[in-house]
């Protein structure tokens, strides 16, 4: 197995460590699919227990200007790493003024991501910095398990107000009540409410729009519910896993929407031209 890229631009290396950032303030450790064409960070939760989980995609050569690969074999051309995004992010983040950046795959002590940094100096001579950041090579036979998750059946699909609305607005809710519950239909309403036995409140959003494939598609992109568009779909979250999300963003996307699955799951989407990113919250009772 054989990994190494190089960054030249700038403007890329910050980009990549934004979403190297927003990983790590969702998970202490994942996944890192490494294949010829993408590169994914994938946490594989279990939904149906309670975990979350998350998909990050991201195109390779919108980010690097080298990228040379060689998996297991030529029939399964990828490698599986489990890694520290916080450790991957703190290494990006002191080299942000570097000349080039190149990533790879070495062996040391025990297997590594290297980020070696040529840094600008006064002098001709060259100044290079070195961060190791361990992570475990994960054998084939767990493959099955980091594979791309399938969009839920879901009741309604909503854009997301501005996040950082949205984040505020969570924020301060978060002093109420451990629980939130989010509400949405296919006119473009959403609903965050917050319920107890001291208080009630709730903030509405309306005209957020809802996705092409929310009006008419079938699964394989659409909504198992049909009928009345005014017809709210609930799920009560666990807030801390929404305002983590929402902490963490750092992807400034294109598009932002969120999938309801009645009493079920929520699922957001994060887009961004070079970049999409899933992540799913499991519903409380």
């Amino acid at each position: 197995m054989k990994f190494r890229g190089k960054i030249i631009d700038v403007a890329c290396l910050n980009h990549f460590t934004r979403v190297v950032t927003t990983i790590s303030k969702l998970t202490k450790t994942c996944v890192l699919r490494l294949t010829p064409d993408n590169l994914f960070f994938i946490l594989s939760g279990k939904v149906t227990n309670g975990g979350v989980s998350m998909w990050c995609e991201l195109l390779q050569n919108n980010f690097f200007d080298e990228y040379q690969m060689e998996g297991v074999s030529s029939e399964f051309n990828q490698i599986c790493l489990e890694v520290s995004p916080e450790n991957l992010s703190r290494a990006l983040r002191t080299v942000q003024c570097a000349k080039s950046v190149k990533i790879k795959l070495t062996k040391k002590h025990c297997a590594c991501l290297t980020v070696a940094a040529e840094l600008p100096t006064l002098s001709s001579a060259s100044r290079v910095v070195t961060h190791d950041v361990p992570v475990e090579v994960i054998p084939r036979r767990l493959w099955q398990e980091f594979k791309e998750p399938v969009m839920p059946d879901f009741d309604v699909s909503i854009y997301l107000p501005p996040l950082k609305m949205l984040k505020n607005v969570v924020d301060r809710m978060k002093n109420l009540s451990n629980f939130l519950v989010i509400e949405a239909n296919m006119n473009g309403e959403m609903n965050l409410k917050i319920q107890t036995d001291l208080v009630s409140v709730s903030t509405h959003f309306k005209d957020l729009g809802n996705p092409p494939w929310g009006e008419d598609a079938s699964q394989d992109g659409g909504p198992s519910q049909r009928g009345d568009p005014e017809l709210l779909a609930e799920a009560t979250v666990d807030i801390r896993k929404l305002q983590q999300f929402l902490v963490g963003q750092q992807v400034n996307p294109s598009k932002a929407m969120c999938n309801i699955v009645h009493q079920n799951v929520v699922h957001l989407i994060l887009l961004h031209e070079d970049v999409s990113l899933q992540y799913f919250i499991p519903a409380v009772a």
